[in-house]
């Protein structure tokens, strides 16, 4: 067992995956808050069936997912005014 915990790894972890990240997380808090409304008229049977959790669990999926829109996005505008001024700084200066 010593064998897998010993050590540096033997090699360098890749580059991040960039992607349009954005998108991705704005389209999952969308499908949170259409589960939680697609399920929302079955909420007598869910409570039946001691299954109201699901629900609630569509809903905080949803509101998390707002937090998540936010933060990817002053993220991604944080990222490309890096670049920018990167840009900026490399270009020759006009005289």
């Amino acid at each position: 067992m010593a064998v897998f915990f010993s050590g540096s790894p033997k090699h360098e972890a890749p580059e991040p995956l960039e992607g349009p990240v954005v998108a991705t997380i704005t389209g999952g808090t969308i499908l949170w808050f259409v589960l939680f409304l697609v399920q929302l008229p079955f909420y007598g049977w869910f409570d039946d069936h001691g299954h109201t959790w699901w629900v609630w669990t569509c809903l905080a999926g949803g509101g998390l997912g707002l937090i998540g829109v936010w933060y990817v996005r002053g993220r991604d505008a944080a990222l490309k005014r890096a670049a920018a001024a990167a840009d900026a700084d490399s270009s020759p200066a006009a005289d």
